[in-house]
């Protein structure tokens, strides 16, 4: 005997019946920043060179953020971050509105494309070994940051102690509970 239950199941079942799976529309967005990062608002970096370094925000890019120091006080340069790696101090704020960002772009910081490319031709048995040669800065970069770094030393200095809370890293010892910490 065939059991006819099984038999009549598969007869009657369509074969339209099946999940259509539809492929995800991926959409390029500038995420948003978070309530917190407001220019010239004081940050701690998490993580890179620079972790434990206390930063004024300047602005945001489509997907990072531009920071600097300033240099002369804790030695961190114009630079750009993911907003991830940053936590936004609630204290003082200093006021960035008189400075011209406009030139800070996402081409600005972005490396060249013969730095980028290095071709294996280059490499030959004597300069294999050979000492690296250190990067030259630009002359425009070095007045790029003296030309933002200055007046937000200006408002710096005028607040009491500021000067040396830039300065300081922030790190924590054994015991202290980060998700506690109000910054």
């Amino acid at each position: 005997m065939k059991n006819t239950k099984t038999n009549n199941r598969l007869l009657h079942h369509s074969l339209a019946d099946k999940k259509v799976i539809k492929k995800k529309k991926s959409v390029c967005r500038i995420p948003k920043l978070r309530s917190s990062l407001k220019p010239g608002v004081i940050c701690i970096i998490l993580a890179g060179r620079y972790a434990g370094k206390r930063v004024v925000f300047l602005k945001q890019l489509e997907d990072t953020i531009v920071v600097t120091g300033p240099f002369k006080i804790n030695g961190v340069p114009l630079r750009r971050i993911n907003p991830s790696y940053v936590i936004a101090c609630s204290g003082v704020t200093i006021d960035v509105s008189s400075l011209d960002l406009s030139k800070f772009t996402k081409e600005y910081f972005s490396r060249s494309s013969k730095s980028k490319k290095r071709l294996k031709k280059d490499v030959t048995e004597e300069n294999l070994f050979d000492e690296k040669k250190e990067k030259q800065l630009d002359s425009s970069r070095i007045l790029d940051q003296k030309a933002v770094d200055d007046p937000i030393i200006d408002s710096i200095v005028k607040v009491p102690n500021l000067t040396k809370y830039l300065s300081s890293s922030f790190s924590l010892s054994k015991g202290d509970l980060p998700h506690l910490m109000k910054f």
